[in-house]
């Protein structure tokens, strides 16, 4: 199998880790060997053995690979703020050449699923000129979008879809996940997503109050 993807979003908050570690279950579920890392994470807590992102330990916990904390996420930081912002405090500049270094070790595992995990949406900046989606473009990768389903997002998935094939990757599907109770003409909603995204969805998920992973890998299938 050996295949890789980053990982992007439509926004913020909207369930990028959850899907991704679905994924990443789903795949242990079926026998392949798994791998994965958030290359920069804001909102880490401090811990004894140093900065934890609970996105970042959720991603590790479904690696069948034995990764380090450093190895999965790199780079981390305390404010929930956006990771330039967070950078700049601590007197650093993140540049896409120096993630990129540090998750190519774990694309050449060769995992039989590797997801390289981004934050916010395809936009976010690390510095003044170059935004994370950099590091996606040098990767090389195709990408899987997590649509976060609620009022506005069919605009915010065509945006994104168009703007990650515009930076020439491929897009090879995208996940409709349903982070509002009460979203008005659900059906139709999902039905215009088939309609305008150019990609395969690769499942459905309902709203959950409390996400279960087993419950969800299951409403999931894996790229190919």
């Amino acid at each position: 199998m050996s295949q890789a993807f980053f990982i992007a979003g439509t926004d913020t908050e909207i369930g990028k880790t959850t899907i991704a570690t679905a994924l990443l279950r789903r795949a242990r579920h079926q026998g392949y060997s798994t791998a994965a890392c958030k290359p920069v994470a804001s909102d880490c807590q401090a811990t004894p053995e140093g900065l934890r992102n609970a996105d970042a330990l959720s991603l590790q916990a479904e690696c069948s690979l034995p990764l380090s904390y450093a190895q999965v996420n790199p780079w981390a930081f305390a404010p929930a703020i956006a990771p330039h912002l967070a950078a700049r405090e601590q007197g650093l500049e993140l540049h896409p050449e120096a993630l990129i270094q540090a998750v190519r070790p774990i694309l050449a595992l060769g995992a039989d699923l590797t997801l390289i995990e981004g934050a916010g949406g395809w936009r976010v900046p690390l510095n003044a000129q170059q935004y994370l989606s950099d590091v996606a473009i040098g990767l090389g990768i195709p990408v899987i979008l997590v649509v976060g389903v609620r009022l506005g997002c069919i605009s915010h998935a065509c945006l994104t879809a168009e703007a990650i094939l515009r930076d020439g990757l491929s897009l090879a599907g995208w996940v409709a996940n349903v982070i509002d109770s009460k979203v008005a003409r659900l059906p139709e909603v999902l039905d215009s997503l088939q309609q305008h995204l150019p990609a395969p969805c690769l499942g459905q998920v309902p709203y959950m109050p409390s996400v279960d992973l087993g419950v969800m890998a299951q409403q999931l299938i894996l790229p190919r």
